[in-house]
């Protein structure tokens, strides 16, 4: 799936964004519309991507049992 651009699609907002990045006005963070840092926003989807996994290892075969038996009841109700 293509990522969507982070940049403001209304037309005004884009433009004065340009020109603020272009005069040296915005910060290095604008490129993010909501003020967040790409670093920031980098590292941690990094630490998302291995925290499942990480903690599927990390969890004991009864634990796992038990957090698939409350997802199943929560989905479908206690039928089980």
């Amino acid at each position: 799936m293509q990522k969507r651009s982070r940049m403001p699609r209304d037309t005004n907002q884009l433009a004065k964004l340009i020109t603020d990045m272009a005069t040296g006005e915005a910060p290095p963070e604008a490129s993010l519309p909501d003020g967040r840092n790409p670093a920031a926003v980098a590292l941690g989807r990094l630490g998302g991507l291995k925290g499942g996994k990480a903690r599927a290892k990390a969890l004991t075969k009864r634990e796992r049992t038990k957090f698939a038996r409350n997802a199943a009841n929560t989905r479908w109700g206690n039928r089980y």
